[in-house]
């Protein structure tokens, strides 16, 4: 009993540092080493699973708030599209085949990963536009922050605001419909089409991640899939990890999280694409 509980703690710890750092939650760690090396029911996986993205999101974002690098404006605009989209998703299911949208969403990933490469190989981080975007103006969406890996301040400009809110009401939909956590998405929506710079869209995705969590910790504690004797050591392990992932995050230059980054949702974005195929890796 004594060694699963460390263990346990040890994958949080893990799971908490990668979801600090890469803003997509511990869901892609957390749920495979419990149904697979523990052995549990997937469903008491997946709650659990939810717990510990609440305990990434406060560790996080605590630090976050702190040193001023989340977009609070931006999260809180994008969270709108986001809860509308899942609760249009919920209503669906069962109505909608959920094969199409596995393969729309996984391809929508491995665009964002190739994209992503393209940013990693010219190194460009930050772009300005000569005419800066006028909605994200009108709803002073703009802001900046100091990334104390290149000791300086980096002012940044949110562009495609409409494309943005549109991937993150997709994302919404798919999580209500497929059941899928939109950690990935929500910095793609960020990184990709409103063209954030990487640190800023992970810190403002841990924030709104432990939004979304907290809403469907209700309906899978209600249900009976939250195990404590699972969920209490899991998230004493992340909230631990989160808080290591923080400082991590904002010591590591954009390219390295980018590395990192890259195969994780490359590999997500296959993974979709094949289960729509109805090919399970």
């Amino acid at each position: 009993m004594i060694h699963s509980v460390v263990i346990i703690l040890f994958v949080g710890a893990l799971a908490g540092i990668l979801g600090a750092i890469l803003g997509i939650g511990g869901g892609i760690i957390i749920t495979p080493v419990l149904t697979l090396g523990f052995g549990l029911d997937i469903k008491y996986a997946i709650g659990a699973s939810i717990i510990s993205v609440i305990a990434t999101s406060s560790g996080a974002t605590i630090a976050y708030v702190k040193d001023e690098l989340l977009n609070l404006r931006v999260a809180m605009f994008l969270e709108i599209a986001t809860t509308v989209g899942a609760i249009i998703g919920a209503v669906l299911v069962g109505v909608v085949h959920t094969g199409f949208l596995f393969i729309l969403f996984g391809l929508l990933l491995l665009f964002s990963a190739w994209n992503m490469y393209g940013k990693l190989k010219s190194g460009n981080e930050v772009l300005h536009k000569v005419e800066p975007d006028k909605i994200a103006q009108r709803l002073r969406l703009n802001s900046s922050y100091y990334d104390k890996a290149l000791k300086k301040q980096v002012d940044y400009q949110v562009e495609n605001v409409p494309a943005g809110f549109t991937v993150m009401f997709g994302a919404g939909l798919a999580s209500g419909l497929l059941g899928i956590g939109s950690g990935a998405f929500k910095v793609m929506a960020m990184d990709t089409f409103m063209k954030m710079p990487l640190k800023p869209s992970s810190a403002t995705s841990n924030l709104m991640m432990g939004v979304t969590a907290a809403a469907s910790a209700t309906v899978y504690f209600f249900n009976g899939s939250i195990k404590p004797q699972i969920a209490a050591p899991l998230a004493l392990g992340v909230l631990f990890g989160a808080t290591i992932g923080t400082r991590i995050m904002q010591r590591l230059k954009p390219r390295w999280i980018r590395i990192i980054f890259i195969p994780i949702i490359g590999y997500m974005g296959l993974e979709m694409v094949l289960k729509g195929f109805g090919v399970t890796i």
